[in-house]
């Protein structure tokens, strides 16, 4: 009996002490991270378009007889990404790494953290190094989306990209992947959070409340409007209406490949160029199934962000149609077939695997708080040397990539360094 009380109130001794760190950390953390007083930025005009000489595609060594399509048209290399959270935006955020180290581009990216200070509205100050009438070509890393700073960095020819989730199963993953680090998550009662939220949320819901805004409506925030409005303002069908005018391409998480092959249209690319394997997803045993009852609650909580989805599920499949079916199919399964060669080339047992059994440090991605639910890969031994470099890349996690690519992730670490000891 004294040892299980031992043990008891060492337990509890632990999450007394955690809590009190997780506590202190976010808010040391929040006020590092909070953003400078932006200064005034002279407005100082970018050129018409950054593409002067976008780099051929390079014959590569190839193990398979397919051979690359001549294009009839040069890569479109002028590219602003909204990276909407938990949208599988990490996974088109590596395909863009790798498609502005092949053409040599310029990332508007930022400084001190893998984010541009979410979630303040983006300011173009905020971009690493940046001064007035500097040229940049992709600016992809999270920001809560500013469209006249955003105009302002870069060029007129710009393609505009993002991505979207249906609003239940996002609304899910964000509870999971941030609910420890909003507050008023921590008096809800139970195992089973998600459930008992989600039945009555105005009960725990503070519009107010620290980081409350990764609860409602997430989508609509990450476009910079306001998420808690009710369904009826007019101001919602303004906000969706400001976001179809200003992108081109609206991709849907449910349909990736086709949008990989509609963002291959759109911006020119080659096949080679949308190659990739799925980053940042998590274990299976830690998705919770949400009921038909519990869907639709999420989507009347989240009912700004199922309008949206909505709205431009419709303008995607107008797109396929435009695109042709048929020929659809055949590109996703071409698709398809190129990414399953490549998990043969590249991945050690041709699957993910949990954070425990990747042998890289390198290769391991970032874990929400308290626990370690993102799957990763471990990189094949003997690849041969055509691949290795490609295979190491499309297998790297966003904060490794970014350090990679020069990103100084100061706060981002120290975070990193108060998560793991967390999740001790």
């Amino acid at each position: 009996m004294t040892g299980k009380q031992g043990r008891n109130g060492r337990s509890m001794c632990k999450g007394l002490i955690l809590g009190a760190l997780l506590t202190s950390s976010m808010i040391l953390i929040y006020c590092l991270s909070n953003p400078h007083i932006h200064l005034s930025v002279p407005d100082v005009p970018v050129p018409y378009s950054c593409a002067h000489r976008p780099s051929q595609p390079q014959p590569k060594p190839s193990n398979t007889s397919h051979k690359s399509t001549s294009q009839s048209c040069p890569p479109k290399v002028d590219i602003m990404f909204m990276k909407t959270h938990k949208t599988a935006s990490s996974t088109l955020l590596n395909i863009l790494f790798r498609f502005g180290e092949k053409h040599r581009l310029k990332f508007a990216f930022p400084d001190g953290r893998n984010d541009f200070f979410y979630p303040s509205l983006f300011q173009r100050s905020q971009v690493k190094d940046y001064r007035p009438g500097m040229c940049f070509n992709i600016v992809c890393n999270h920001m809560r989306f500013n469209a006249p700073e955003v105009a302002k960095l870069l060029p007129t020819d710009t393609s505009y990209i993002t991505i979207l989730r249906d609003p239940a199963q996002l609304f899910e993953s964000s509870f999971h992947y941030f609910g420890r680090l909003v507050p008023f998550t921590w008096k809800i009662p139970g195992e089973d959070k998600i459930t008992e939220f989600l039945l009555n949320p105005q009960s725990y819901f503070d519009p107010e409340g620290f980081n409350s805004f990764y609860l409602k409506n997430l989508l609509f925030f990450d476009f910079g409007q306001d998420n808690t409005l009710e369904i009826n303002d007019p101001r919602v069908d303004e906000g969706i209406k400001f976001i179809s005018e200003h992108f081109h391409l609206v991709m849907l998480v449910e349909y990736f490949e086709e949008s990989l092959i509609l963002l291959k249209e759109a911006l020119c690319w080659e096949m080679d160029d949308l190659l990739f394997f799925k980053l940042n997803a998590r274990k299976g045993s830690t998705v919770s199934k949400l009921s038909p009852e519990l869907r639709a609650k999420a989507l009347e909580w989240n009912a700004i962000d199922w309008k949206l989805y909505q709205h431009f599920n419709r303008t995607f499949w107008n797109k396929v149609d435009t695109y042709g079916p048929e020929r659809m199919a055949k590109d996703v399964a071409e698709l398809r077939r190129r990414n399953q060669e490549m998990a043969s080339i590249c991945i050690e047992g041709g699957r993910a695997v949990e954070a425990s059994s990747i042998h890289e440090t390198d290769m391991q991605p970032w874990q929400p708080i308290g626990e370690k639910s993102i799957l990763g890969y471990n990189l094949k031994k003997n690849v041969d040397k055509a691949h290795q470099k490609l295979c190491r890349k499309m297998l790297m996690p966003e904060i490794q990539y970014l350090t990679e690519l020069g990103v100084n992730l100061w706060i981002t670490k120290v975070w990193g360094h108060v998560r793991d000891i967390i999740n001790w």
